[in-house]
């Protein structure tokens, strides 16, 4: 083989195997253990220092159950762009009132997203939803009554709230167009 053949920038690597040893929740020793290397050898390519053969990248990816590709390219950016009336939609029975998911839960995190839309009417009354779950809005535009069922938040454009998900809650538009960013948190 060619010596004018160039590898994967070092630094690209070493920033890889951090990012996707931080990501499994591993320790430097538990990801060297099972890949069959010195401490030492994966810190220095950490670093950056170090200076990795095919084979110890192929034993690291094994280690830290990714693709060998993952560890020698620059992590792209994951971009998703949900136009505006699209996307999945579920509508309420009793409510003019639809929810449309924009981000559901990734496996490190713990939380959904959603567009809210309403119409003046029957307001969207929620039971409660598993403990600890926590409900954030921002109202984008028109007015709304949320929050707690015993003692709902008037809301404007750019308004925030925050309440508890695991007792009655309410969402009721008091203008037409009504809608909104929800981030449901489960702790």
């Amino acid at each position: 083989m060619s010596q004018e053949t160039t590898g994967a920038p070092l630094e690209i690597i070493a920033a890889s195997l951090r990012r996707e040893r931080t990501r499994a929740g591993l320790s430097l020793t538990e990801v060297a253990r099972r890949a069959g290397l010195a401490k030492s050898t994966l810190s220095q390519l950490e670093s950056g220092t170090g200076n990795p053969s095919v084979e110890t990248l192929w034993a690291l990816g094994v280690a830290l159950d990714v693709p060998f590709s993952r560890l020698v390219e620059p992590e792209r950016p994951k971009v998703r762009v949900i136009r505006a009336g699209k996307g999945p939609t579920v509508f309420a029975e009793h409510a003019d009132y639809a929810c449309t998911l924009l981000s559901a839960c990734p496996p490190s995190a713990r939380r959904d997203m959603y567009l809210i839309r309403a119409e003046p009417g029957t307001p969207r009354r929620s039971d409660p939803h598993m403990t600890g779950v926590m409900e954030h809005i921002v109202l984008c535009a028109g007015r709304a009554r949320v929050g707690v069922l015993e003692a709902p938040e008037e809301l404007n454009p750019g308004d925030y709230i925050s309440y508890p998900g695991d007792v009655p809650h309410i969402f009721e538009a008091l203008e037409p167009g009504t809608y909104g960013v929800e981030i449901s948190e489960y702790v």
